[in-house]
């Protein structure tokens, strides 16, 4: 499975990257407010760049039209900034006709907010790329979001379609190994879920008694 962090913010990003793991970044138009916020100013565009540069790997941006022409016009522009972008479409009817129209274009698309399985059936007869069911607002209304993945793996699986599943809205490590074991293409992680996933007290624990010993036979 490969490990996405969901973020805008370049020192977690640096940060992430160094661990070797990284595969990718998802960013959405509210994690780019909050990063010129941290920066006290900036250009949207200018930040999303050096993201494309520091990750070699897809990056996502997504679109804040709602129509289909705005959209596609969006799509194009943010797909010219540089050669790893996809374009996060949101998967309703006019997000749908321009995820047609801009993966005929050969530009990558991931489906965004995605809550059933069958708004991922249709995004990947669109042509997405990826689709991203939002797992931790599903379960924030009491629905298990980790079994609207499970049954888009299965259907996808079924028919061989090519699109990825990206494990959005990642509040915990148990999402995490939920989405490995169910064979979840992609898991988006916010940067603080990351480093839950390198630690445990044990490990912690175990390694202060292995130093703590070594100390003993050491002048």
């Amino acid at each position: 499975m490969k490990l996405f962090i969901d973020t805008a913010n370049t020192d977690e990003i640096r940060a992430a990257a160094t661990l070797g793991l990284l595969d990718g970044v998802t960013t959405n138009p509210s994690l780019l407010a909050k990063e010129i916020a941290r920066r006290g100013g900036g250009e949207q565009e200018a930040i999303f760049k050096e993201i494309c540069e520091l990750v070699p790997g897809p990056v996502s941006a997504e679109v804040t039209a709602t129509d289909y022409e705005g959209m596609v016009r969006q799509g194009r522009e943010v797909a010219a900034i540089a050669s790893n972008v996809v374009v996060k479409c949101p998967l309703t009817e006019d997000g749908l006709r321009a995820t047609r129209t801009l993966s005929g274009e050969g530009i990558g698309v991931n489906a965004t907010l995605v809550f059933q399985p069958i708004q991922a059936l249709l995004a990947a007869k669109a042509g997405a790329a990826y689709v991203s069911p939002f797992v931790g607002r599903l379960d924030d209304i009491s629905t298990t979001g980790m079994a609207t993945v499970q049954e888009i793996v299965e259907i996808f699986s079924n028919y061989a379609f090519s699109t990825e599943v990206i494990v959005a809205s990642v509040r915990n490590p148990i999402h995490v190994v939920d989405a490995a074991r169910m064979g979840a293409d992609i898991a988006t992680i916010p940067y603080g879920v990351i480093m839950q996933l390198v630690k445990h007290p044990l490990t912690d624990i175990g390694l202060a008694r292995f130093v703590a010993d070594a100390a003993k036979y050491t002048s």
